[in-house]
């Protein structure tokens, strides 16, 4: 069970880690996403620093301080609820299972970190 708690854990930071970057870069992929899906370029620092505060949250909570990780997984999770609502909403369904698979990790993470 710590194996699969860690796993999870450290997969769901470096994927919010490594998308984070994608954002705060402005990756050509980010941005052509983005416009599909409606959303300003404006708004990539904030969801790039979102991504990486749950991201840096998860470290905390997997090192030191479980409820910071809890509290990580949750803002993850309702992240990326809206950002499959935003895909919805935009009717772009093609790449919705981006989000659903970051949603998966975080509710993963949720689970694992509060049974611990």
């Amino acid at each position: 069970m710590f194996a699969a708690y860690v796993g999870v854990v450290i997969g769901t930071l470096v994927l919010n880690a490594a998308a984070a970057t994608a954002d705060f870069s402005r990756a050509r992929f980010v941005l052509a996403n983005s416009a599909e899906l409606g959303v300003s370029e404006g708004w990539l620092p904030l969801l790039g620093a979102l991504k990486a505060a749950g991201a840096v949250g998860l470290l905390i909570g997997l090192l030191w301080a479980r409820p910071v990780g809890l509290t990580a997984a949750v803002g993850l999770m309702l992240f990326f609820i809206g950002a499959m609502a935003v895909h919805v909403r935009a009717r772009v369904f093609y790449n919705l299972a981006f989000p659903g698979c970051y949603l998966a990790l975080a509710l993963g993470s949720l689970v694992l970190i509060a049974a611990r």
